[in-house]
């Protein structure tokens, strides 16, 4: 009879302990919550909640509910974990009969992070005159979280409404080239630590110094456009200066001629498809279209060539079989001389003294040559050589009129690429009808010597030397005509040269 009694309330225990949700005095209970943006309460998705200690985990819906099924009723602590986001911990008590809701607030994982500093600006100094056209700025921004920072210069000036912007820049500093003379210009630097919005600094000025005559011109190529600069250089250390950026380097600009009675560059440039004379301040301002309707044209653009007046109010330009004189305001266009065996006319000088005029001749692959001088009015004076086999080109007149500097390949090459072999320069006496060589004995085998100029005092001739290869690099170098020879580079990688 004992043993039926205590087996009957065995049974009765356990019928009791279903009744109310235990188990062997284990109670259990379910554990919900949601999950949302600290920063507007927004629901997140696909957050990873993990239940400690027991390490069961959920991932939250749309709406950022989670639920933990059957959890002991314990105390417990949750986590709510998703990447760009900092770890979120609640402590929980499940208890029996008692639903438990949670909700944890996420901060992003940046939320704690702080902005740069606004950028302290350093150099130039602030309303800072006279300064050279290449200008170096600098400045300090402190990140206490150690992010990376990228700075942003903005530069605008008192003449227009063009910005410079420079964007991407990783170091505390970086040098802008180009400046016009004379103008005023305002910055200011941008700093970001790709978390926060920009961090702006105050605005500096400073001032570039006037036009300081650079007596250098020429041509670099940049970006497959070309593009004009002026610079000067200190034959006692070799130092090249104040160079300038002259046009810029989205137009295709080239063949620079500066006047000095009228101070203004000529130059070719490219609109609509054709090549046309412009007029520009030594500086690179005031822009101005001279030809119109009879544009330059020729054989090969590169090798075009036009001149001035002496007294700077003219221009005289080939196109085609054609040679032309225009004012420089683009007004009394005249026809001054025609080919009349359908040869092309390629380049052209005036004399000083306005009597005289020098044009080469070719056929339309640039070869067959010849240098003509003419009277104002187009009349045939003198040949000074003709029927020239290989490449033909430089023409200039030394300010007497006596002389006057041409290049040729005495290789006689010809190729429908028009690569010279050994291209020299010389010197044609008009008195004595002589030719001298200049570059003989002091040119490298294997190079050529282009574009010659006379230098202002016409002791020096200034040209391009490069290899025959046609690839290589083109330097601008300066020789003299004294006897003393010595060969000096003065512009690398620079063609086109005008010496003033």
């Amino acid at each position: 009879m004992k043993k039926v009694i205590k087996i009957l309330l065995i049974t009765l225990f356990f019928i009791s302990c279903g009744e109310d949700g235990t188990i062997g005095l284990v109670a259990y209970g379910d554990l919900k919550g949601k999950v949302v943006a600290k920063d507007g309460f927004v629901p997140l998705e696909n957050v990873k909640v993990i239940l400690s200690p027991t390490n069961n985990t959920v991932f939250t819906d749309a709406e950022g509910n989670f639920i933990f099924q059957g959890v002991e009723a314990k105390e417990y602590s949750v986590q709510a974990a998703k990447e760009g986001y900092l770890d979120q911990y609640e402590g929980v008590t499940v208890s029996k009969d008692v639903e438990v809701n949670v909700v944890l607030e996420m901060e992003i994982s940046t939320a704690l992070n702080k902005p740069p500093s606004k950028p302290n600006l350093i150099a130039p100094e602030d309303r800072l005159e006279g300064l050279l056209n290449e200008v170096e700025f600098s400045w300090e921004s402190i990140d206490v979280d150690e992010d990376e920072l990228t700075y942003t210069i903005e530069i605008r000036n008192d003449f227009n409404n063009d910005i410079i912007s420079i964007t991407d820049i990783k170091e505390k500093s970086y040098t802008v080239s180009g400046f016009k003379y004379g103008a005023k210009y305002f910055w200011t630097v941008a700093v970001t630590d790709a978390i926060h919005t920009e961090v702006i600094s105050s605005i500096r000025s400073f001032t570039i110094q006037e036009d300081p005559a650079n007596r250098y011109f020429y041509v670099k190529n940049e970006g497959g456009n070309n593009v004009i600069y002026s610079s000067s250089f200190n034959p006692a250390n070799l130092e090249v200066f104040n160079t300038v950026q002259l046009t810029n380097a989205g137009l295709n600009s080239w063949r620079p001629r500066k006047n000095n009675v009228s101070n203004l560059i000529a130059f070719l440039r490219i609109d609509n498809n054709k090549a046309h004379i412009y007029t520009m301040k030594t500086n690179g301002d005031a822009v101005k279209k001279v030809t119109s309707t009879i544009p330059v044209a020729g054989f090969n653009l590169n090798e075009m060539d036009f001149a001035w007046s002496a007294d700077g109010n003219k221009l005289l330009y080939p196109s085609f079989g054609s040679l032309y004189a225009i004012n420089k305001d683009g007004t009394g266009l005249q026809k001054i001389y025609e080919t009349t065996d359908g040869s092309l006319i390629t380049e052209c000088d005036w004399s000083s003294d306005g009597s005289k005029i020098a044009i080469k001749t070719n056929n339309a692959n640039g070869y067959n040559g010849a240098i003509l001088i003419l009277d104002i009015n187009g009349v045939v004076l003198n040949t000074v050589i003709s029927n020239v086999k290989g490449a033909l080109g430089g023409l200039n007149f030394s300010a007497s009129g006596n002389l006057l500097l041409f290049t040729r390949d005495v290789s006689n090459h010809q190729a429908t690429s028009y690569r010279q072999l050994d291209t020299r320069i010389f010197l044609y006496n008009f008195t004595d009808g002589s030719f001298k060589d200049v570059s003989e004995g002091e040119k490298n085998s294997g190079t050529n010597d282009l574009d010659a100029r006379f230098s202002p005092s016409e002791a020096d001739v200034i040209f391009v030397n490069t290899s025959n290869d046609g690839i290589s690099q083109k330097n601008i170098s300066k020789t003299n005509l004294s006897g003393n020879i010595e060969r000096v580079v003065l512009f690398a990688n620079a063609t086109m040269p005008d010496w003033e």
